[in-house]
C-alpha cells in the first residue's frame, strides 16, 4: 500500500534536500505535497490526508505546533527542527519522532523506520505532547542554532557557533566566518531576536559579534574601542553606546 507524505518547511533549500533524502531513506514513499508556510500546510493536509507529516516547528503564518495540533490523530508526525528543546521533548514523549537540522540521511532513515513501525496503528493523539512543548517554549526561549548562508549560487547550513560576526550593510546582512563572508536572509533585527544574547553581543548599530570569536579589545588612534578577532584580521568598531560591555568590572 502506498504511503503518502507531506513536507512542511519554509526554507526552499531544506525543502528540496528533505525531499531528495526521503527518496533514499524511504523508497516508495509518495510525497503528495510540499508546504512553505503554516496556512499552506493546513490546506494540503486537508486536501491530501497524508499518512506522514514531516513538519518544521518554526514556520511563518502559524507555527508547526499549530499544524501538529490540527494533524493530531490524523497522520503520523516527524518534527524537523533546529531547536534542541523542542526535539528532545518530542522524542522523549515517544508519540512522534524528530530530525535535527542539518538533516542527515542516517538520522532520517532512523526516523522513517520508527514511523514505519507505527503504520499499523492509528496516528497518535498529540494534545498532551503539544501542551508540554508549548509550555516548554514559553519557559525556555528556543534560540537559533543553525543558519543558511548564501554565497554565489550555493546555500549552506552552518552552526551559529561558526559565525564570527554579523554585519548589516545597505542591502544585506552579511555573516562572517573564519573562511569568508556570505549573505543571510534575515535582518539584523530578526537576528537580535533569535540569537542567544549571551553568545552574540551587539557592539554597533550594524554589528553583532560572537563573544567566543573575540581575541581582545583595544583602541584605535582616536581612542575608540575596537575588537580583535581570533580568526580574522579585521577589527570591529565598538560604538560609544556599547563600549560599557568591555569596561573592567
Amino acid at each position: 500500500m502506498s504511503v503518502k507524505a507531506l513536507i512542511a518547511e519554509d526554507e526552499p533549500v531544506l525543502r528540496s534536500q528533505l525531499r531528495d533524502l526521503l527518496a533514499e531513506a524511504w523508497p516508495g514513499l509518495e510525497v503528495v505535497g510540499i508546504a512553505a508556510d503554516g496556512p499552506q500546510a493546513a490546506a494540503l493536509i486537508a486536501r491530501h490526508a497524508p499518512d506522514v507529516l514531516f513538519l518544521d516547528i518554526q514556520m511563518p503564518g502559524c507555527s508547526g505546533l499549530d499544524i501538529a495540533k490540527s494533524a493530531s490523530g490524523r497522520c503520523h508526525v516527524v518534527f524537523v527542527t533546529a531547536y534542541d528543546q523542542y526535539a528532545v521533548a518530542a522524542f522523549d514523549e515517544g508519540a512522534v519522532d524528530y530530525v535535527m537540522k542539518p538533516i542527515t540521511l542516517e538520522r532520517l532513515r532512523t526516523a522513517c523506520e520508527r514511523v514505519r513501525s507505527r503504520m499499523d496503528r492509528p496516528p497518535a493523539r498529540l494534545e498532551e505532547i503539544l501542551r508540554q512543548l508549548a509550555d516548554h517554549a514559553s519557559r525556555t526561549r528556543p534560540y537559533l542554532r543553525w543558519i543558511n548562508l548564501s554565497q554565489d549560487e550555493e546555500v549552506k547550513l552552518v552552526t551559529i557557533e561558526e559565525i564570527c560576526y554579523f554585519q548589516a550593510d545597505a542591502r544585506h546582512t552579511l555573516a562572517t566566518t573564519r573562511d569568508g563572508r556570505a549573505v543571510v536572509r534575515k535582518t539584523l533585527k530578526e537576528l537580535i531576536e533569535e540569537l542567544d544574547p549571551a553568545l552574540f553581543w551587539r557592539v554597533h548599530r550594524s554589528t553583532l559579534v560572537n563573544v567566543n570569536a573575540i581575541a581582545g579589545v583595544g583602541r584605535d588612534f582616536r581612542g575608540r574601542v575596537q575588537i580583535r578577532l581570533k580568526d580574522r584580521a579585521e577589527k570591529l568598531a565598538v560604538s560609544e553606546a556599547y563600549a560599557h560591555l568591555f569596561k573592567p568590572t
